[in-house]
């Protein structure tokens, strides 16, 4: 109560609280906006990273294709894999790696992001152009967001780098995947020789298709061009001797082979039923045709049939059988025995 002979004015009380807001909101606005700004950074936008996930994958290709038509590849050995092959890098793997990498970590500085290449070049001038490519946002929901800490990317800056170093383009491809708790959600990949980008976010769209028909008796089966001698036996002894085999390069392509292609692309594509590999592989290669098989009802698991998780360490040990429009399952059955750890 106000002491006797004094009145507060309703005015002058509001006034006097308005003042006080004021001050405390000087004295308390950066540490809020600091707080809201890092709660916004622990969740990423799906929409907004599948954009973030094309451009790079382009602006990559556009590094590939510049360097194959400069002719100045600058090619060497990083070593060799398990099978004794030379495991190449030329100056487009790198230079699409820079774009890639730097564009995505700039954009989304909380998420993992694993790269095929390693390069110490920083570039804090790629930023993601904030365009939303038409199809993306009449397909995809704008409002699918997931924790950041759960979010990993895989980023292939030049995928069959062998064949891009002997000029045989079409089956060059750049990739990147979003795996969230080791789940491939989404999957990004370009033809920089075509301009063509293949992309899907599981149970939120894509612009690819199931072709019309496949057949597993036998099947057509896309391999590695590196190990198609070791596989023909392999496949034939699953399928029969009468099994097509499709040698190819990269594992990009060999997914876009399992699809249906826009018409204008179609004939620089081959056309498989399954895909088979049968020695280790990186996770970087498989991810993004993991992420766009599974949107559209397929699967990609190990030889044994067992799903692979898409954190932890990059290399995958159980060889790979990639299938959409038949049964998985059932194809898994054909398969012989075969462990890819024991044949390294």
């Amino acid at each position: 109560m106000a002491p006797m002979g004094i009145r507060l004015s309703p005015l002058g009380v509001a006034v006097f609280c308005l003042l006080g807001v004021g001050v405390i909101y000087h004295l308390y606005a950066g540490v809020i906006s600091n707080r809201l700004s890092a709660f916004r950074q622990r969740s990423v936008n799906l929409r907004e990273l599948l954009a973030v996930s094309v451009e790079a994958a382009v602006l990559g290709g556009r590094e590939v294709k510049k360097v194959r038509e400069e002719n100045v590849l600058m090619e060497k050995s990083k070593g060799k894999t398990k099978e004794g092959a030379s495991e190449l890098l030329t100056l487009g793997d790198l230079r699409s790696h820079r774009k890639m990498f730097n564009l995505l970590r700039n954009t989304f500085p909380d998420v993992l992001v694993h790269s095929e290449e390693h390069d110490n070049t920083v570039d804090k001038e790629a930023t993601w152009s904030r365009d939303i490519p038409a199809d993306v946002l009449d397909k995809v929901d704008g409002r699918k967001e997931v924790p950041a800490e759960s979010v990993t990317v895989w980023i292939d800056p030049l995928d069959a780098t062998q064949e891009y170093t002997e000029n045989l383009v079409k089956y060059v491809t750049t990739m990147v995947c979003v795996a969230v708790d080791g789940k491939p959600l989404i999957g990004v990949i370009h033809q920089p020789f075509t301009g063509f980008t293949a992309w899907a976010l599981v149970d939120g769209g894509t612009n690819m298709g199931r072709r019309s028909a496949y057949s597993i008796n036998p099947p057509k089966v896309i391999v590695s061009r590196s190990h198609s001698g070791k596989v023909k036996s392999y496949i034939q002894d699953a399928f029969g001797n009468g099994t097509t085999i499709i040698p190819a390069g990269g594992a990009g392509y060999k997914v876009l082979s399992l699809l249906e292609m826009p018409a204008s692309k179609s004939e620089t594509i081959d056309q498989a039923d399954i895909y088979v590999h049968i020695t280790f592989i990186k996770k970087w290669d498989i991810c993004a045709g993991a992420a766009i098989l599974s949107a559209l009802g397929g699967r990609m698991t190990t030889l044994k049939g067992e799903d692979i998780d898409y954190s932890g360490e990059p290399l995958n040990k159980g060889g790979l059988l990639a299938t959409v429009g038949v049964n998985h399952n059932t194809v898994l059955e054909k398969l012989p025995s075969w462990d890819p750890e024991d044949k390294q």
